[in-house]
């Protein structure tokens, strides 16, 4: 892991803030001896924040912890279509983003990073209850409903809760690399990695056996990614024809059975690299990848790097 200085991370409280959304952040960027992060909760203001479900948030820090931050949170908050948040925190955040400083939302808060004009021209989502809503607040934002988070590079959006972790796993794969986000999804008993184009909810009804099932298999094929992993192997684990396991795995997951293997293979590949010295090759076999040179294509295609490359830029 790098040994630079801490990410900055600043958890920004509005009135009416739900206490899971605030708390996902701050938990998953904890700051401690093994994550190198620190995190700083604000608000509008120093002082008490009126928070939903009847609770209330005592915060240490104003909107000064903005320029402070390389990345802001905004978690969701009630009401999000009512009204915008006080043009302090709009101008806050504008002035975040200038500095380069990332915006990620969660929930609701997309509501609040849509009315600094940010989110303009860009795809964004939120929670499904509130989608439409901020297609209709918010007209030139482009509003994806069918995705659990949404990453445009300085400004991020993720749906409900449960997504706001799969947003902040995937902030961490990027800041950190695979092995410090699969450690941080251990320590919540969160999944590792959901796509971000997983849609929001399945839309048709599965049953919950088969939902067992198909959460047994991927475990099953992720302790065996160095051997054969066909449509057929899969599905035959499952105890479904290949037809229906590859359309139920699409929509559990975001990606078709295959795509999943292969993202598996690299993340194991990319914690290979980060944690080890073996050589290319090695890693390829241990894999499920093959050969050094098939690794290097599709690590390239995925990632847009090389191996050695990935090795240099998470290896201290």
């Amino acid at each position: 892991m790098p040994t630079e200085r801490l990410h900055r991370v600043a958890v920004l409280v509005l009135e009416g803030a739900k206490p899971l959304d605030v708390g996902i952040p701050a938990q998953v960027f904890t700051t401690r001896a093994s994550m190198p992060y620190e995190v700083r909760v604000c608000g509008p203001a120093p002082g008490l924040v009126t928070g939903g479900d009847g609770l209330s948030y005592h915060v240490a820090d104003g909107l000064d912890a903005l320029a402070w931050a390389d990345i802001v949170f905004i978690p969701g908050y009630r009401f999000p279509d009512r009204e915008d948040p006080p043009a302090a925190v709009v101008e806050a955040l504008r002035d975040a983003q200038a500095r380069k400083t990332r915006l990620a939302a969660i929930s609701t808060g997309a509501f609040a990073l849509a009315a600094t004009g940010l989110l303009d021209g860009k795809r964004a989502t939120t929670h499904w209850h509130y989608t439409r809503r901020l297609a209709l607040k918010h007209p030139r934002v482009q509003v994806d409903e069918n995705v659990l988070f949404v990453d445009e590079g300085s400004v991020l959006t993720s749906a409900g809760a449960a997504s706001g972790i799969d947003l902040c796993l995937h902030i961490l794969r990027g800041d950190v690399g695979v092995a410090a986000s699969n450690h941080a999804a251990r320590r919540l008993v969160a999944a590792p990695y959901r796509s971000g184009g997983q849609a929001q909810y399945v839309p048709h009804s599965v049953p919950e056996p088969l939902g067992s099932r198909f959460a047994a298999t991927r475990e099953w094929a992720l302790h065996r990614l160095a051997k054969p992993l066909t449509l057929e192997i899969l599905a035959r684990h499952a105890s479904v024809s290949p037809r229906t396991f590859s359309r139920r795995f699409a929509e559990e997951t975001g990606f078709t059975p295959m795509q999943w293997v292969m993202r598996a293979r690299i993340d194991q590949a990319r914690e290979l690299l980060e944690l080890s010295e073996l050589p290319i090759e090695q890693i390829a076999a241990r894999t499920g990848l093959g050969t050094g040179a098939n690794l290097r294509l599709h690590f390239q295609r995925i990632l847009g790097t090389t191996p050695s490359q990935y090795r240099r830029t998470f290896v201290a």
